[in-house]
């Protein structure tokens, strides 16, 4: 047998997750209402797809932004050539000031250190690769996004070391635990290069507050390493407190910004992973100049930037949309966690993100990393559903489940409630054989929950839908 590499052979990919287990749960036997309604629900896919009629309607109004249609087929030859791996001036002008406007209009982004990339993965390996040697490490506050093994370390050789953060005090950023971890990471003879925050969190749903965030710059400062903030979720923002950026701290306090790299897409705030659009934003010019290089290896092909230059050029349509993406992530999230509020399941407080952080704790056996395996085994392949257990997100406490909410239609995300009733209902007969729930009032209840949510926000059928705080501050 001819021999092939050790990154081929080895296991580095991290595909032995449960995290990714899910995923081929799902794969083998999808939910289809129709061809497949005993199938395994994806809940596990951190989409967005609550807009897309809304996008959808915009496309038909622009065909020109197609390069196959008759309106747009005059630029089909000056796009199909060769495009070199700064990207189109139009289209990195475009995403520059989208950036600036999810943020509120409170920072301004240079097109100029707009470098593009294969989704978010690839501009994580592509900072990577600009930032650290092999053998060296990162620090990465946990519970963090199980990709993140794969993107940063796979090829790079690069290590990530959590820095622990307790449901305790909501999982926060602490001074003390950052100082753990580098601690750590010294004791384990390995160079701390960098600092990777996620914010908003992906899996929590939270965002860092001001003070957290300019307690980490002045870490990272002391330190001399590097910041990365990975902001693909800023737009996903729906209720206070706001989205702070770390580039709108860095003109607030005393920082060397060469330090300074930001992680962007238009796979979660637009609902876009299919364009494989990734940004990496530096405020170091050598890092721009050395990722620009890296680039090759991975671009946004010309049609896909030409459709996303003009769309995002469209002021009216981004303003709109940014509030029609905040409605209706808070009108998904707000009835998808009273609906689990009513059958005993709770969550972490949460205002961003397409997920929530479910804290089913007290349904463990006991208080330990097999029991929650055991439970995520019975949720696949009994409940059906593809969640994420937090021990596949580096969560030092077992009990914690990632849950997505936006990547499905409301028929589908019924059918998942009315799976989740089931279950709790069953397991808490098995706790107490005494209180009996009829199966018929399953159904009932599901059937009133949307009337309560309707009435608790004041709306009959037809009403429109609530409108998040954030979006209401700004009217």
């Amino acid at each position: 047998m001819v021999a092939i590499s050790k990154i081929a052979t080895g296991n580095g990919h991290g595909e032995d997750s449960p995290y990714f287990d899910g995923w081929k749960a799902y794969e083998t036997n999808p939910f289809h209402p129709i061809d497949r309604p005993d199938g395994v629900i994806q809940m596990g896919l951190a989409e967005n797809q609550l807009c897309f009629n809304f996008i959808k309607k915009w496309v038909m109004e622009h065909p020109e932004a197609s390069l196959c249609s008759a309106e747009g087929v005059n630029k089909f030859k000056e796009t199909a050539l060769f495009q070199d791996y700064h990207g189109m001036p139009e289209f990195r002008e475009a995403v520059a000031k989208f950036m600036g406007k999810v943020r509120g209009g409170r920072v301004k982004f240079d097109p100029d250190r707009i470098v593009m990339s294969g989704g978010a993965t690839g501009a994580h390996e592509m900072v990577a690769f600009c930032l650290a040697d092999p053998g060296e490490a990162f620090l990465v506050p946990s519970p963090y996004y199980p990709g993140f093994d794969r993107d940063l370390r796979w090829r790079t050789g690069v290590e990530l070391v959590p820095v622990v953060c307790e449901s305790s005090n909501n999982f926060k950023i602490t001074r003390a635990a950052l100082e753990a971890a580098y601690e750590k990471a010294k004791e384990a003879n390995l160079r701390v290069k960098g600092l990777l925050i996620t914010n908003p969190s992906n899996p929590l749903g939270t965002i860092l507050d001001r003070d957290t965030l300019k307690g980490i710059v002045k870490f990272i400062n002391e330190k001399n390493i590097h910041l990365i903030g990975d902001e693909i979720y800023a737009a996903t923002v729906f209720m206070e407190p706001e989205f702070v950026s770390i580039s709108e701290i860095i003109e607030e306090v005393e920082c060397n910004r060469d330090l300074i790299h930001i992680v962007y897409s238009l796979s979660k705030d637009m609902g876009f992973p299919g364009f494989r659009v990734g940004i990496v934003y530096s405020y170091n010019d050598a890092v721009v100049s050395c990722a620009r290089k890296m680039s090759s290896f991975g671009l946004v092909s010309s049609q896909t930037q030409h459709l996303i230059a003009t769309m995002l050029s469209d002021d009216d349509f981004v303003d709109s949309f940014i509030v029609e993406s905040k409605e209706q992530l808070f009108k998904r999230h707000e009835y998808f966690t009273l609906s689990l509020s009513q059958v005993g399941i709770g969550s972490l407080k949460s205002n961003a993100g397409l997920f929530i952080w479910m804290d089913l704790r007290k349904l463990l056996k006991e208080k330990t990393f097999d029991a929650e395996m055991d439970l995520w085994r019975v949720i696949i392949n009994e409940v059906k559903l593809n969640v994420s257990p937090g021990s596949s997100f580096h969560c030092d406490e077992p009990g914690w489940f990632r849950v997505c909410f936006a990547n499905m239609d409301e028929n589908t995300m019924e059918v998942a409630l009315l799976r989740i009733t089931t279950f709790m209902h069953k397991h808490n007969e098995a706790m107490a054989p005494r209180k009996l729930c009829r199966r018929a009032s399953l159904k009932l209840s599901l059937s009133r929950r949307r009337d309560d949510f309707m009435s608790q926000n004041m709306m009959s059928p037809h009403s429109p839908i609530p409108q998040s705080p954030l979006v209401r501050a700004r009217t």
